[in-house]
């Protein structure tokens, strides 16, 4: 395991299931995560093109741990305050099973888009562009929500994926998602000095968005590199 002794950020590197255990009940204001999609599975491997090139798909090593909605259900739901949000990643494959699994439990569950404005390419010219991420959105009624304009309240946000200098090259992430995405969401549904939990960390977006803004934040990851990548990145602050 490992750990900071900073008072505005922990980072851990352990299976946050495990790690959730040992959270008070009711003890963070915002649940705010990215974790894997179980796309692998559809994986073509490395794609090889005309021109002699390959293209590595380095996600599917990543995204090819098991993830159940399930799982999540009991830390999820005691740990969070009854004034707090839930934001996770999610892909259309795995979106009915955090529905069923959490549809119940809360007063709202809303879908938030983010379309990426530079999608990944087609290579085979035969389906539409990955243009679109979904956000699972969970809150129970007093839930935080620093609502500004209607303007700003569409269930949608546009902005390109996370591209160099943002984008961290070593250890790279293949998910890595924008800190303006990150940051749109968390001033949204927390407020200063709230605790900010990502239990899926990965190189540390949602921590840089959480102490950026006058958050606190605690982060895991499974990774031991992705973990020293963030406490790297969060030392700034």
């Amino acid at each position: 395991m490992f750990t900071t002794n900073s008072s505005a950020y922990k980072l851990f590197n352990e299976n946050n299931l495990d790690f959730m255990k040992r959270l008070p009940d009711s003890s963070i204001d915002l649940i705010l995560t990215d974790p894997p999609y179980n796309l692998s599975q559809f994986s073509r491997g490395n794609i090889h093109l005309n021109n002699g090139k390959t293209i590595n798909n380095k996600i599917a090593e990543w995204d090819s741990i098991p993830l159940n909605p399930n799982d999540y259900i009991e830390p999820f739901t005691r740990i969070i305050k009854p004034t707090g949000n839930i934001f996770i990643f999610t892909s259309y494959s795995l979106l009915g099973k955090w529905y069923d699994a959490f549809n119940p439990l809360f007063s709202t569950f809303q879908i938030f888009v983010w379309h990426k404005t530079t999608p990944t390419q087609s290579v085979y010219h035969n389906s539409f562009l990955n243009s679109c991420e979904l956000v699972v959105c969970l809150w129970n009624k007093g839930h935080t929500w620093n609502f500004s304009s209607q303007d700003q309240m569409h269930n949608f946000f546009e902005c390109p994926s996370c591209m160099f200098p943002e984008k961290i090259i070593s250890p790279k992430h293949p998910t890595q998602k924008p800190l303006e995405l990150i940051e749109h969401l968390l001033l949204i549904s927390s407020n200063p000095n709230d605790i900010i939990f990502d239990p899926f960390m990965g190189v540390g977006t949602t921590g840089e968005a959480a102490l950026k803004n006058k958050r606190r934040f605690i982060g895991i990851d499974i990774d031991e590199k992705y973990v020293k990548a963030s406490l790297k990145r969060l030392s700034i602050y």
